[in-house]
């Protein structure tokens, strides 16, 4: 069995190393204004980095076509749990979303469910082989599918995951060979309830404003009113985004150097070791350190690619093009949030960003894949 690691794309554990390295370096320098509060975050991110790899090539050894025969049984396994987060969960900022397991440690069924949706509607998407995807009879049962899920995130709330399931619909929804027709509907429909939202959202300001005052969730009307009337937003609201703008700005082209960046600190940008980990990317290593950073994602991306390409099964293709999907956007949507093209959320930087669920299931991805790569005989699953 263990002889078909020798099959495992290298050059792909070779990036994950460099992710490491990355990560314990920028985590190690995010939490240093924090004195105590968050002591061992870089450690912690080894151990998990050390998991993690452990979860890859455990993965890659179980052929992921038995997962798929199971995939509607794993499907509902992970709606349950994301009822039980909602019901049983403390919460943790305004957010009902993670179970708090022995050690201090928390676990997001949210992240698992994402990796879950992938298999479902690659599962969904083989039964076709290729044909053009019926509307009702395909393209209407895969949406329902991911809305529940969809919901059940946005509820808790956690609209950076529940707008990933979205990407990663479409994304899948169009490598299955949607007709161009559909495409166009879906395209319509869409601007048409982007629309409708930005001016219910003007109109209707002060009210939203107020309901979200009112029910603790003021946090989310900030972030959309900072992207849609930039002009108009407080300078309180527009904290954590000025100051990351100024923070990757002042790193220039090569940056104030590792462990000496100022607006890093917590008085200035939040969650720098999290969800704005990119801030101390630009700030400390500037221009050129971000920019070596992007073209490791795309390396890494490209080798996805690349063994999407040599599938013999489609649906090994599918899941692959599912989980590219799921990191090109939380990629963009963490830098590009950090720079001012994107709204504000929770979405991480993959493998960067500090956290322990998000970490082992990108990892279990990466397993995924290199299972794909591993198991390409041909057979049908049933």
């Amino acid at each position: 069995m263990f002889f078909k690691l020798k099959k495992v794309d290298w050059p792909m554990v070779g990036i994950l190393l460099l992710f490491m390295i990355f990560s314990t370096m920028l985590v190690r320098s995010a939490i240093a204004p924090y004195e105590t509060q968050f002591r061992a975050y870089d450690l912690k991110t080894l151990a998990f980095y050390v998991a993690g790899f452990i979860v890859v090539f455990g993965m890659a050894l179980v052929d992921y076509r038995t997962l798929l025969k199971y995939s509607w049984y794993i499907y509902g396994a992970g709606c349950v749990s994301l009822v039980a987060v909602y019901l049983l969960a403390p919460e943790i900022n305004g957010a009902r979303s993670w179970f708090e397991l022995p050690g201090g440690l928390q676990f997001q069924p949210a992240e698992l469910v994402k990796i879950i949706l992938i298999m479902t509607v690659a599962y969904m998407l083989g039964q076709r082989n290729g044909q053009p995807l019926r509307f009702r009879r395909d393209i209407v049962p895969i949406t329902a599918m991911t809305m529940l899920p969809f919901l059940l995130v946005l509820i808790q709330p956690d609209l950076g995951n529940a707008i990933i399931y979205l990407v990663i619909l479409i994304a899948m929804l169009w490598i299955g060979n949607t007709k161009y027709s559909h495409v166009l509907i879906g395209l319509t429909v869409v601007i048409a309830a982007l629309i409708a939202f930005v001016t219910l959202f003007n109109v209707y300001n002060t009210q939203i404003h107020d309901y979200l005052e009112k029910h603790q969730k003021l946090h989310w009307y900030q972030r959309i009113n900072t992207f849609i009337n930039p002009d108009q937003a407080s300078n309180d609201d527009k904290h954590q985004s000025n100051y990351a703008k100024i923070a990757i700005g002042s790193g220039g082209l090569t940056g104030d150097g590792y462990m000496k960046g100022e607006l890093k600190n917590k008085k200035f940008v939040p969650y720098p070791y999290s969800d704005s980990i990119f801030v101390v990317v630009g700030e400390e290593f500037g221009f050129l350190g971000s920019s070596a950073l992007l073209l490791v994602y795309f390396l890494f991306i490209y080798r996805m690619i690349l063994i999407a390409m040599h599938c013999f099964d489609r649906m090994g293709a599918y899941i692959i093009v599912g989980i590219v999907a799921m990191f090109l956007f939380q990629i963009f949507e963490n830098v590009g949030m950090m720079i001012g093209l994107m709204p504000i959320t929770g979405i991480t930087l993959p493998f960067i960003s500090y956290g322990g669920t998000s970490l082992l299931i990108n990892m279990l991805c990466i397993g995924l894949v290199f299972s794909i790569q591993l198991h390409q005989e041909k057979y049908k699953v049933d």
